[in-house]
């Protein structure tokens, strides 16, 4: 799926009212299976001016590169790390780990020829699934529109939860943060972040989820 849907997802799911830590450790954790592959597109694309079709068409099915996705989109590794989240009762390592796992999952059903060795160290196999996120010859037409369905929705409950409010909370008081300590009221500069970054994260996210 795309990366700002996984990050709407694993905050709904895993996000919490009143812990800030744990939002962004769910976040974070529905970022990190898709951190690599921007990195390293990024490096080629941007810095070695590596055309676009050589980066998605060879370099993305290489062995180098998918060394390095097989190990941060492991469920296995998740998966322990998830559990030893539960034993320890560490909310902040179960936000990390269950929305890595819930990225993981939703990947597992929705790439067909793209998809990655969840199973190692254990196994490399790869399952391709009959099912596609973006590619129309298989059902990618159906399931891109019913992505951007479900990223409102949950949204929409983000906004109206205490969970979607406490972020905004966190954000403003970033912003507070971010002013001059001589500053007796907060710039209109740092208002202007404040509601942009949240209307990013509770908002805008879904049209970048569309026109990916």
């Amino acid at each position: 799926m795309n990366t700002p849907a996984h990050l709407i997802f694993g905050l709904t799911v895993f996000g919490k009212a009143d812990a800030p830590k744990v939002n962004v450790a769910a976040l974070a954790g529905a970022m990190i299976p898709d951190l690599s592959l921007y990195l390293l597109a990024f490096w080629h694309l941007q810095l070695l001016g590596t055309p676009a079709d050589i980066v998605f068409g060879q370099l993305y099915f290489s062995d180098a590169w998918q060394s390095i996705f097989r190990i941060d989109n492991s469920m296995v590794l998740w998966g322990i790390a998830l559990v030893i989240g539960i034993m320890w009762r560490a909310p902040i390592l179960i936000a990390l780990c269950g929305a890595a796992m819930l990225h993981l999952g939703l990947d597992f059903l929705l790439h067909n020829d793209d998809g990655r060795a969840h199973f190692w160290p254990i196994s490399n196999w790869i399952f391709q699934s009959p099912v596609s996120y973006w590619d129309g010859d298989h059902y990618g037409n159906i399931v891109g529109p019913l992505e951007v369905l479900v990223s409102l929705i949950c949204c929409g409950v983000l906004c109206g939860s205490r969970t979607g409010l406490c972020l905004l909370g966190d954000v403003w008081r970033w912003c507070i943060k971010k002013t001059r300590p001589t500053q007796n009221r907060v710039s209109l500069f740092h208002v202007a972040k404040s509601l942009c970054s949240a209307c990013f994260l509770l908002g805008c996210v879904p049209a970048f989820a569309f026109f990916a």
